[in-house]
């Protein structure tokens, strides 16, 4: 995309690209920068899940920078840190060359340094509205992950608990702490 950003609103939004490392907020490209940290939990995850919907032939699991425009009439299009979508839910199980226009079932959004609680909050909600089944918002720092379900129930995940897949990615099962980069040892 070379187009100035101010000249993105004369462009229609669904040919509209969205570059790497950026998502689309109510019409607006917003940087979404990860830190070193933030992009090995999501990247360690999303190597687990893959391997195990392979194994178990669950459905697709997605890296980062994958867009979807799954919003509604709203311009925006997210790019969870992880996500999956279950089998079926694809027309004739093909990937499409562009963006995703349907909502994944699971999305995972890992904590980095320049994130806001409140634009954690507001992308919960969206993927929740959208019709995510299963949001993960894990935080490397604190070691914590906060599980949103889509009947409003959630549930915190300390790092010896495991992650479940529950009935989104059935037998999906990961210890917090695997996923996160060991403890920093002090030496004496």
């Amino acid at each position: 995309m070379n187009a100035p950003l101010d000249v993105l609103e004369n462009i229609p939004f669904d040919s509209l690209e969205v570059p790497k490392g950026y998502e689309m907020i109510d019409g607006k490209l917003v940087e979404q920068q990860m830190g070193a940290k933030s992009a090995w939990v999501s990247g360690d995850l999303h190597a687990r899940l893959q391997a195990f919907s392979r194994q178990n032939h669950l459905g697709w699991a997605f890296p980062q920078d994958t867009a979807y425009r799954c919003f509604g009439k709203k311009k925006t299009v997210r790019k969870p840190d992880v996500s999956f979508i279950r089998p079926g839910r694809l027309p004739n199980e093909e990937l499409p060359e562009g963006d995703l226009l349907i909502a994944p079932d699971l999305a995972v959004e890992v904590v980095s340094p320049n994130d806001t609680v409140y634009e954690l909050d507001e992308k919960v909600e969206e993927y929740l509205a959208a019709g995510v089944r299963l949001v993960w918002v894990i935080n490397p720092l604190t070691r914590v992950a906060i599980v949103h379900r889509a009947d409003g129930t959630m549930a915190k995940v300390r790092e010896d608990q495991e992650l479940s897949g529950e009935a989104v990615v059935p037998g999906f099962r990961c210890r917090l702490g695997d996923v996160l980069p060991p403890v920093p040892t002090t030496s004496t």
